[in-house]
């Protein structure tokens, strides 16, 4: 079990509750977890309920057939950062990238190139 990060991996669920989600298919214009993150494997996800303030950014695994993602480990969420308990609605499952996630390039010190004199 690898953790992999993709570009443009969205699909959609009716799944409620705080279990994992059965994913539903792409999104218009976006590939499957299975094409992007592959059987098995961890990524980082966001889900919303379209047209509610419920949403959830965590640590995910998707499982043998790709056709659920089990959220491992809530980051973050409308739910104060626990599970949120999804209520009925179509959400958004997609692969992200959160921001405690992404390094503080501000600590990154990177000089000048020197100049060679001819």
């Amino acid at each position: 079990m690898a953790l992999v990060l993709n570009d443009r991996v969205k699909e959609t669920s009716t799944t409620t509750g705080t279990g994992a989600m059965a994913l539903a298919g792409a999104a218009v214009g976006f590939i499957t977890f299975a094409t992007g993150i592959a059987n098995n494997n961890t990524t980082y996800y966001t889900i919303h309920n379209q047209g509610t303030n419920e949403w959830e950014v965590g640590l995910g695994t998707l499982d043998a057939t790709s056709a659920n993602l089990t959220r491992t480990t809530v980051i973050t969420s409308s739910d104060g950062g626990t599970a949120v308990n999804f209520n009925t609605g179509t959400k958004d499952v997609f692969c992200t990238l959160p921001a405690v996630k992404t390094p503080d390039l501000s600590l990154i010190h990177i000089s000048e190139p020197t100049r060679q004199e001819a």
